[in-house]
Protein backbone atom coordinates (compact mmCIF):
# COMPACT_ATOMS: atom_id res chain seq x y z
CA UNK A 1 0.00 0.00 0.00
CA UNK A 2 1.41 3.52 -0.98
CA UNK A 3 1.60 5.53 2.53
CA UNK A 4 2.19 8.74 0.79
CA UNK A 5 -1.24 8.44 -1.33
CA UNK A 6 -3.54 6.38 0.86
CA UNK A 7 -2.99 8.93 3.82
CA UNK A 8 -3.72 11.82 1.37
CA UNK A 9 -7.09 10.03 0.45
CA UNK A 10 -8.73 10.60 3.78
CA UNK A 11 -9.25 14.04 4.05
CA UNK A 12 -9.61 14.81 0.35
CA UNK A 13 -12.61 12.00 0.46
CA UNK A 14 -15.12 14.85 1.23
CA UNK A 15 -12.62 17.80 0.94
CA UNK A 16 -12.13 17.13 -2.51
CA UNK A 17 -15.49 18.20 -3.11
CA UNK A 18 -14.09 21.57 -3.06
CA UNK A 19 -16.27 23.32 -4.88
CA UNK A 20 -16.27 26.93 -5.52
CA UNK A 21 -18.26 29.15 -8.49
CA UNK A 22 -16.03 29.34 -12.07
CA UNK A 23 -16.50 33.26 -11.78
CA UNK A 24 -14.60 34.37 -9.12
CA UNK A 25 -14.35 37.92 -7.77
CA UNK A 26 -11.01 39.65 -7.80
CA UNK A 27 -10.59 40.99 -4.45
CA UNK A 28 -8.42 44.31 -5.45
CA UNK A 29 -11.38 46.44 -6.50
CA UNK A 30 -14.52 44.91 -5.04
CA UNK A 31 -17.25 47.60 -4.29
CA UNK A 32 -19.37 47.01 -1.05
CA UNK A 33 -22.81 46.96 -3.22
CA UNK A 34 -21.55 43.67 -4.18
CA UNK A 35 -24.53 41.40 -4.57
CA UNK A 36 -25.61 39.66 -1.09
CA UNK A 37 -24.42 35.58 -1.03
CA UNK A 38 -26.65 33.27 -1.10
CA UNK A 39 -28.14 32.22 2.54
CA UNK A 40 -25.43 29.45 4.14
CA UNK A 41 -27.27 25.99 4.27
CA UNK A 42 -25.49 24.92 7.50
CA UNK A 43 -25.39 26.99 10.64
CA UNK A 44 -22.46 27.00 13.36
CA UNK A 45 -22.34 24.01 15.60
CA UNK A 46 -23.55 21.82 12.73
CA UNK A 47 -21.25 18.51 13.18
CA UNK A 48 -20.79 16.00 10.60
CA UNK A 49 -19.46 12.52 11.03
CA UNK A 50 -18.51 9.68 8.31
CA UNK A 51 -16.98 6.38 8.44
CA UNK A 52 -14.51 5.45 5.58
CA UNK A 53 -13.74 1.77 4.11
CA UNK A 54 -11.35 0.56 1.29
CA UNK A 55 -12.56 -2.53 -0.78
CA UNK A 56 -10.49 -4.26 -3.21
CA UNK A 57 -10.88 -8.23 -2.46
CA UNK A 58 -13.01 -7.32 1.05
CA UNK A 59 -14.57 -4.28 2.71
CA UNK A 60 -12.53 -2.74 5.82
CA UNK A 61 -13.13 -0.13 7.99
CA UNK A 62 -9.66 2.74 7.48
CA UNK A 63 -10.89 5.80 9.16
CA UNK A 64 -13.53 8.18 10.62
CA UNK A 65 -13.61 11.89 9.66
CA UNK A 66 -15.53 14.89 11.00
CA UNK A 67 -16.23 18.15 10.21
CA UNK A 68 -17.61 20.99 12.71
CA UNK A 69 -18.11 24.63 11.74
CA UNK A 70 -17.52 27.03 14.74
CA UNK A 71 -16.86 31.13 15.01
CA UNK A 72 -13.67 31.56 14.95
CA UNK A 73 -12.15 32.84 18.36
CA UNK A 74 -9.83 35.92 16.65
CA UNK A 75 -12.16 37.92 14.05
CA UNK A 76 -16.03 37.61 12.22
CA UNK A 77 -14.92 34.85 10.33
CA UNK A 78 -15.91 31.40 10.39
CA UNK A 79 -13.34 28.45 11.69
CA UNK A 80 -14.00 24.96 10.34
CA UNK A 81 -12.18 22.31 11.51
CA UNK A 82 -11.93 18.86 9.54
CA UNK A 83 -10.50 15.84 11.82
CA UNK A 84 -9.14 12.20 9.91
CA UNK A 85 -8.57 9.52 12.07
CA UNK A 86 -7.06 6.16 11.29
CA UNK A 87 -9.40 3.43 12.84
CA UNK A 88 -10.23 -0.49 12.52
CA UNK A 89 -8.60 -2.88 10.17
CA UNK A 90 -5.88 -0.05 9.18
CA UNK A 91 -4.66 -0.16 12.34
CA UNK A 92 -4.66 -3.91 13.23
CA UNK A 93 -4.10 -5.62 10.03
CA UNK A 94 -1.86 -3.15 8.51
CA UNK A 95 -0.35 -1.33 11.72
CA UNK A 96 -0.52 1.58 10.30
CA UNK A 97 -1.93 4.91 11.66
CA UNK A 98 -3.00 8.75 11.26
CA UNK A 99 -4.46 11.73 12.27
CA UNK A 100 -4.90 14.80 10.17
CA UNK A 101 -6.40 18.24 12.16
CA UNK A 102 -6.97 20.68 9.82
CA UNK A 103 -7.89 24.07 10.77
CA UNK A 104 -9.55 26.15 7.81
CA UNK A 105 -10.18 30.54 8.61
CA UNK A 106 -13.27 31.55 6.47
CA UNK A 107 -14.21 34.63 5.27
CA UNK A 108 -18.04 34.94 6.81
CA UNK A 109 -19.14 36.77 4.11
CA UNK A 110 -18.09 35.70 0.67
CA UNK A 111 -16.80 32.09 1.89
CA UNK A 112 -13.29 32.40 0.48
CA UNK A 113 -10.02 31.11 2.60
CA UNK A 114 -8.26 33.35 4.82
CA UNK A 115 -5.91 30.90 6.48
CA UNK A 116 -5.13 27.20 7.33
CA UNK A 117 -3.58 25.31 9.85
CA UNK A 118 -2.56 21.41 9.44
CA UNK A 119 -1.44 18.83 11.66
CA UNK A 120 -0.29 15.95 9.82
CA UNK A 121 0.69 12.47 11.70
CA UNK A 122 1.45 9.15 9.72
CA UNK A 123 2.75 6.41 11.91
CA UNK A 124 5.93 8.07 13.71
CA UNK A 125 5.98 11.00 11.09
CA UNK A 126 4.90 14.55 12.00
CA UNK A 127 4.20 17.43 9.80
CA UNK A 128 2.81 20.98 10.92
CA UNK A 129 2.11 22.94 7.92
CA UNK A 130 0.33 26.88 7.88
CA UNK A 131 -0.75 28.66 4.33
CA UNK A 132 -2.10 32.34 4.75
CA UNK A 133 -3.97 34.01 2.18
CA UNK A 134 -2.51 37.59 1.11
CA UNK A 135 -5.44 38.62 -1.25
CA UNK A 136 -3.99 42.51 -1.48
CA UNK A 137 -0.80 40.67 -2.60
CA UNK A 138 -2.10 38.01 -4.25
CA UNK A 139 -0.30 34.87 -3.10
CA UNK A 140 -0.75 32.21 -0.84
CA UNK A 141 2.26 30.93 1.05
CA UNK A 142 2.56 27.53 2.75
CA UNK A 143 5.10 26.82 5.38
CA UNK A 144 5.42 22.86 6.46
CA UNK A 145 7.82 22.55 9.58
CA UNK A 146 8.86 19.30 11.75
CA UNK A 147 8.52 19.48 15.18
CA UNK A 148 10.40 16.60 15.51
CA UNK A 149 13.50 18.39 13.96
CA UNK A 150 13.02 22.34 14.76
CA UNK A 151 16.42 23.13 13.52
CA UNK A 152 15.65 21.64 10.11
CA UNK A 153 14.52 24.41 7.56
CA UNK A 154 10.99 25.05 6.89
CA UNK A 155 9.78 23.47 3.64
CA UNK A 156 7.96 27.08 1.58
CA UNK A 157 5.92 27.06 -1.16
CA UNK A 158 4.53 30.42 -2.61
CA UNK A 159 2.21 30.78 -5.34
CA UNK A 160 0.38 33.37 -7.40
CA UNK A 161 -3.36 33.92 -6.33
CA UNK A 162 -5.70 35.59 -9.32
CA UNK A 163 -8.66 35.91 -7.09
CA UNK A 164 -10.54 34.74 -4.44
CA UNK A 165 -9.73 30.91 -3.62
CA UNK A 166 -10.63 27.82 -1.30
CA UNK A 167 -8.85 25.67 0.58
CA UNK A 168 -10.06 21.76 0.57
CA UNK A 169 -11.89 22.74 3.52
CA UNK A 170 -13.92 25.80 2.86
CA UNK A 171 -14.45 23.98 -1.07
CA UNK A 172 -16.66 21.54 1.10
CA UNK A 173 -18.88 24.19 2.35
CA UNK A 174 -19.07 26.62 -0.49
CA UNK A 175 -20.24 23.49 -2.93
CA UNK A 176 -23.05 23.47 -0.73
CA UNK A 177 -23.83 26.99 -1.91
CA UNK A 178 -24.10 26.94 -5.26
CA UNK A 179 -27.18 26.04 -7.45
CA UNK A 180 -26.56 22.76 -7.98
CA UNK A 181 -28.65 21.17 -11.14
CA UNK A 182 -28.13 18.15 -12.76
CA UNK A 183 -26.41 19.17 -16.31
CA UNK A 184 -24.22 21.74 -15.02
CA UNK A 185 -20.35 22.28 -14.76
CA UNK A 186 -18.28 24.68 -13.05
CA UNK A 187 -14.44 25.17 -12.58
CA UNK A 188 -13.50 26.31 -9.48
CA UNK A 189 -10.22 27.35 -7.93
CA UNK A 190 -8.71 25.72 -4.95
CA UNK A 191 -5.28 26.24 -3.05
CA UNK A 192 -3.93 22.78 -1.63
CA UNK A 193 -0.06 22.69 0.06
CA UNK A 194 0.64 26.10 -1.52
CA UNK A 195 -0.32 24.89 -5.18
CA UNK A 196 -3.20 26.77 -7.17
CA UNK A 197 -5.39 23.95 -8.78
CA UNK A 198 -8.61 24.47 -11.18
CA UNK A 199 -11.14 21.93 -10.98
CA UNK A 200 -13.83 21.15 -13.84
CA UNK A 201 -16.86 19.75 -11.99
CA UNK A 202 -20.10 18.65 -13.28
CA UNK A 203 -23.20 17.60 -11.65
CA UNK A 204 -24.56 14.03 -13.57
CA UNK A 205 -27.39 12.91 -11.72
CA UNK A 206 -29.91 12.56 -9.42
CA UNK A 207 -30.98 9.41 -6.90
CA UNK A 208 -32.52 8.20 -4.03
CA UNK A 209 -30.21 6.57 -1.59
CA UNK A 210 -30.91 5.60 2.29
CA UNK A 211 -28.62 7.11 4.54
CA UNK A 212 -27.63 7.60 8.39
CA UNK A 213 -29.69 10.87 7.93
CA UNK A 214 -32.90 9.02 6.09
CA UNK A 215 -33.48 8.22 2.99
CA UNK A 216 -32.77 11.44 0.74
CA UNK A 217 -32.63 12.06 -2.85
CA UNK A 218 -29.11 13.48 -3.91
CA UNK A 219 -27.21 15.04 -6.62
CA UNK A 220 -24.18 13.26 -7.90
CA UNK A 221 -21.27 15.50 -8.13
CA UNK A 222 -17.88 14.29 -10.12
CA UNK A 223 -15.19 16.77 -9.51
CA UNK A 224 -11.93 16.13 -11.64
CA UNK A 225 -9.15 15.45 -9.45
CA UNK A 226 -7.15 12.76 -11.12
CA UNK A 227 -5.22 12.91 -13.84
CA UNK A 228 -1.71 15.16 -15.32
CA UNK A 229 -1.67 18.32 -14.17
CA UNK A 230 -4.22 18.19 -11.75
CA UNK A 231 -4.55 17.38 -7.80
CA UNK A 232 -3.74 13.91 -8.26
CA UNK A 233 -1.76 12.57 -10.65
CA UNK A 234 -3.10 9.30 -11.05
CA UNK A 235 -5.69 7.36 -12.97
CA UNK A 236 -9.11 7.67 -10.70
CA UNK A 237 -12.30 8.91 -10.48
CA UNK A 238 -14.45 10.29 -8.08
CA UNK A 239 -18.19 10.65 -7.23
CA UNK A 240 -20.25 12.34 -4.34
CA UNK A 241 -23.72 12.71 -3.31
CA UNK A 242 -25.17 15.64 -1.90
CA UNK A 243 -28.70 16.05 -0.72
CA UNK A 244 -31.39 17.72 -3.18
CA UNK A 245 -32.95 19.97 -0.17
CA UNK A 246 -31.81 23.11 1.76
CA UNK A 247 -29.59 21.68 3.61
CA UNK A 248 -27.32 20.03 0.80
CA UNK A 249 -25.39 17.73 3.12
CA UNK A 250 -22.18 15.62 1.46
CA UNK A 251 -23.74 12.11 2.85
CA UNK A 252 -21.70 9.63 0.32
CA UNK A 253 -18.49 9.87 -1.23
CA UNK A 254 -16.77 7.19 -3.45
CA UNK A 255 -13.29 7.08 -5.01
CA UNK A 256 -11.76 4.57 -7.47
CA UNK A 257 -8.08 4.48 -7.23
CA UNK A 258 -5.38 1.91 -8.39
CA UNK A 259 -5.24 0.05 -5.16
CA UNK A 260 -8.98 -0.17 -4.24
CA UNK A 261 -11.93 1.71 -4.00
CA UNK A 262 -12.72 4.24 -0.92
CA UNK A 263 -16.23 4.42 0.32
CA UNK A 264 -16.88 7.48 2.81
CA UNK A 265 -21.12 7.43 3.89
CA UNK A 266 -21.86 9.44 6.90
CA UNK A 267 -22.68 8.11 10.18
CA UNK A 268 -24.40 10.90 11.99
CA UNK A 269 -25.11 15.00 11.86
CA UNK A 270 -25.64 17.40 14.85
CA UNK A 271 -27.26 20.82 14.45
CA UNK A 272 -28.35 20.65 10.79
CA UNK A 273 -30.54 23.13 9.11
Amino acid sequence: MNRNIFTRFLPLVLASLLLGTAAVAQHNGISDDRPAPPPMPFRVGEKLVYDGKLSRIISVSIGELTFTVNNSPESEDLWIRAEARSKGTLISLFRFSFRQEIDSTVDRRDFFAQRTVKVDIQKDRVRNSEANFDYSQRRVTYVETDPKEPMRPPRTIASELEGETHDLISGIYQLRMLPLEIGKEFEITVSDSGLVYRVPVKVTGRERIRTAIGRVWCLKVEPQVFGPGRMIEQEGGMTIWITDDRRRVPVRSSINTSFGRIDIRIKSAENLL
